[in-house]
């Protein structure tokens, strides 16, 4: 009776790339780093490249590309989190969600095949970044005082609750929203990435071996690819409106 083995890779070599260049050195540039930088560019180049045809009546190509997304960002995220006050925060709200969602998508593409938020550094640096801007805009809108009033009393709260309300408020506000962010962020693309390799593995390892049962695995496969590229753009679009709605929470205080 013939046994099956799986040959699956250490989770190490699914996520820990060589350096390509510059190896060893602070400046040092692998898969991850590459990825990120086939973002940002991709990312400028639609918003250099329809900005040079903003005079056309008709968009198409990637001003159509690039006029859609400001829009769905303007009308799904800035008007419904923060109101008309948001629009100054729709450069960072738009390039974020694009560059987020093209680090993302780079896990389906043939031959690159890894999400590079998969590794926590920029998603945590993204979410610090977010930590920072809506505190700053609270401070600013409201005051220091103000700020920390409403953020750790929160109005319609009896008095006596205020002992279990504050430290949680505290806690909540202050500390857990940027690791809340990145983590939910870098967790669903390992998951992701971690069922994509699964399948593939699966799906070589029957085929090799001349078994129909490979039709399963990659059914699985086809489908889990689908499925990634809906979840690469649900979490750009998370993290992106989670971002406006604690802007939208600096700007505007309850009351």
């Amino acid at each position: 009776m013939n046994v099956l083995a799986l040959d699956f890779p250490p989770v190490s070599h699914l996520f820990e790339w060589p350096d390509m260049l510059f190896s060893g050195t602070a400046y040092a540039i692998n898969k991850t780093v590459l990825i990120y930088l086939a973002a940002v560019a991709i990312t400028a180049a639609i918003f250099l490249l329809a900005g040079r045809k903003t005079g056309s009546l008709v968009p198409a190509g990637v001003q159509h590309v690039a006029e859609s997304g400001v829009t769905f960002i303007e009308e799904s995220v800035v008007m419904e989190t923060i109101g008309e006050e948001g629009k100054k925060f729709m450069p960072f709200l738009t390039t974020m969600f694009f560059f987020i969602l093209f680090s993302n998508i780079f896990e389906v593409i043939p031959g690159i095949q890894f999400p590079a938020n998969s590794r926590m550094a920029i998603p945590i640096t993204l979410a610090l970044v977010v930590w920072v801007i809506y505190n700053f805009v609270g401070i600013k809108a409201q005051g220091f005082g103000g700020y920390l009033k409403n953020s750790l009393f929160p109005p319609g709260v009896p008095v006596a609750l205020y002992l279990i309300v504050t430290p949680i408020e505290l806690v909540s506000t202050f500390v857990v929203r940027p690791f809340s962010l990145a983590i939910r962020l870098w967790a669903n693309m390992v998951a992701g990435h971690l069922l994509l390799v699964t399948f593939a593995v699966l799906t070589h390892t029957l085929w090799s071996n001349g078994f129909v049962g490979a039709v399963a695995p990659f059914s699985m496969l086809v489908m889990m690819t689908g499925f990634e590229i809906l979840v690469s753009v649900l979490q750009a679009f998370i993290f992106t409106i989670l971002t406006a709605v604690y802007i939208g929470g600096s700007l505007h205080p309850a009351h």
